[in-house]
C-alpha cells in the first residue's frame, strides 16, 4: 500500500501556509514534507520543524549526491525536498504534503506524475498586498518584489490539477481537505487498502 503526494503552490501570500497549517491540525493522516533551505530562521521558526536551515555548501553537497527530489532557488535563498524521506513515507502508506513554489512542483510532477497538484489564489491583488504587509515579516523592498512574482506565478496555474481561492480561511480548508479525503478513497487505493476485505466479499464461504 502506498500514501499520496499532494504539492500546494501559490502566490507568496496567498494564504498557503496557513492553510497548511490549518489541514495538518484536522487531518492527522497527513504529514508536511519539512523542506531544507539556505535562508536564515524567521522569528518563531525551529530547525527541523518549519525547515531544515542548512549552509549553501552543505545544500550544494546534498544536491550533488542527488539528494533532492527538487530544488529552486527562491528570492537569493535555496530550498529543496529530500527524495529519500517521502519514498519511504508513501511506501509506508502516509500521504504527505508539500508546500512549495510552481518550479518546485513541475520538477515532482516529473518524477511523481501520480502526484496530486494543488494551487491557492487570492481573492484579489490588493488582498494579496494587504496580507503581505500584515504579517510583517518582510520589508517594502521584499513585499515589492514578491508582488512583481505574483503574474509569474499564476501564469502556470494551468499546470495543476486543482485550484482553490482563499478569500475564506474555514471555506478553503474545507475545500483542501475535500480534495485530500477524495484522493484517499480512489478505486485503486481502496482495493489495495481492503483487499482482503473484498476477496472476502466477492469469495463469501
Amino acid at each position: 500500500m502506498s500514501g499520496n503526494l499532494f504539492v500546494i503552490s501559490a502566490p507568496s501570500g496567498a494564504g498557503k501556509t496557513s492553510l497548511v497549517h490549518a489541514l495538518l491540525n484536522i487531518n492527522p493522516q497527513i504529514d508536511l514534507s519539512v523542506s531544507y533551505t539556505t535562508r536564515n530562521p524567521r522569528a518563531g521558526e525551529h530547525d527541523g520543524k518549519d525547515y531544515h536551515f542548512v549552509s549553501r555548501a552543505t545544500f550544494s553537497a546534498m544536491a550533488g549526491r542527488g539528494e533532492f527530489l527538487e530544488s529552486a532557488e527562491v528570492y537569493g535563498n535555496l530550498y529543496g525536498t529530500s527524495q529519500t524521506w517521502i519514498s519511504q513515507e508513501i511506501a509506508k502508506g502516509r500521504d504527505i504534503l508539500l508546500e512549495i513554489d510552481w518550479q518546485g512542483a513541475a520538477q515532482v510532477r516529473r518524477l511523481f506524475p501520480e502526484c496530486i497538484s494543488i494551487f491557492i489564489l487570492p481573492p484579489s491583488m490588493e488582498t494579496l498586498e494587504q496580507r503581505l504587509k500584515g504579517r510583517g515579516k518582510d520589508n517594502d523592498e521584499v513585499i515589492a518584489r514578491r508582488m512583481a512574482a505574483v503574474h509569474d506565478d499564476v501564469a502556470h496555474v494551468a499546470e495543476f490539477d486543482y485550484v482553490i481561492i482563499n478569500d475564506n480561511l474555514n471555506e478553503a480548508l474545507r475545500e483542501l481537505n475535500a480534495v485530500v479525503l477524495s484522493a484517499r478513497l480512489r478505486c485503486a487505493t481502496q482495493l489495495t487498502r481492503y483487499q482482503e476485505l473484498i476477496n472476502q466479499l466477492q469469495n463469501p464461504e
